[in-house]
């Protein structure tokens, strides 16, 4: 994560957004880490791509202006081994970007065998979240709502805008499948630092799956434009050690 105060005492570190911002956000996942490593290698490409543009350009400036033009005739200067270089380069880097790209993109696609499964719904303005997997002393699945904490009620160390009252606390180093859908309108379920992004349809279960390698609370929003409080109703995933998580799912219930 780029910082441009390095050495402000005062600077916290979460895996939210840092102000004046260049770079991702930390991973905690392989999807995340995966998608941060395609953005270096075709970032790669982008500036060598970039550089030969410029050389071809400076050279055509320098070579061929009004004082000093090689060009004798306009008909007489096309060339075969050129058109043929500037046509197959281009394909050959495309393929180059395609083939990680499409891998990432259909192990981002596949969720088999998940240990748990979070349902969530999007309403205007917030989130609801069904551990399906358990129930409490009713019989009843383990369900909250989860609100933005207003700016008047942020305590020490939380975070305007990214806060939530409840939490979704879920387990580290285990495949967790979410399943989302959308109560009104079209939402989107947001957390860069866990490579997650997936729309809320109304009608439609979407689904996609994570699995998070460190302990830390990881937030997000809503990026979907889904009403006038779109910007106010944010995501905040805790992750904790398997034991931490078994002792608030029995305090749940």
């Amino acid at each position: 994560m780029f910082n441009l105060f390095p050495f402000a005492s005062t600077a916290i570190f979460n895996d939210a957004p840092q102000p004046w911002q260049l770079g991702f956000q930390d991973g905690a996942s392989p999807t995340q880490e995966g998608i941060t490593e395609l953005h270096d290698s075709i970032f790669f490409y982008l500036v060598i791509i970039c550089f030969g543009v410029l050389w071809v350009l400076s050279s055509v400036i320098v070579n061929f202006n009004n004082n000093k033009s090689q060009l004798v005739y306009k008909y007489a200067n096309h060339g075969t081994l050129i058109e043929l270089i500037w046509t197959i380069t281009p394909a050959l880097v495309l393929i180059a970007i395609a083939f990680p790209s499409f891998k990432l993109l259909y192990l981002m696609d596949e969720v088999i065998s998940p240990s748990m499964t979070v349902k969530v719904a999007g309403h205007q303005w917030y989130w609801s979240y069904e551990y399906s997997d358990f129930i409490n002393e009713d019989g009843e699945s383990i369900e909250f709502d989860s609100y933005m904490v207003p700016e008047t009620d942020l305590e020490d160390g939380q975070l305007r805008l990214l806060d939530v009252d409840n939490r979704v606390v879920v387990p580290i180093d285990t495949h967790i499948r979410f399943i989302v859908t959308g109560a009104d309108v079209i939402h989107d379920f947001a957390v860069p630092s866990l490579g997650l992004k997936i729309d809320a349809v109304p009608g439609r279960l979407n689904q996609t799956s994570v699995l998070i390698e460190r302990e830390g609370v990881f937030y997000g929003q809503c990026s979907e434009i889904c009403g006038v409080y779109h910007g106010f109703m944010p995501i905040a995933v805790e992750a904790v050690t398997p034991e931490k998580y078994l002792a608030w799912i029995d305090s749940q219930a």
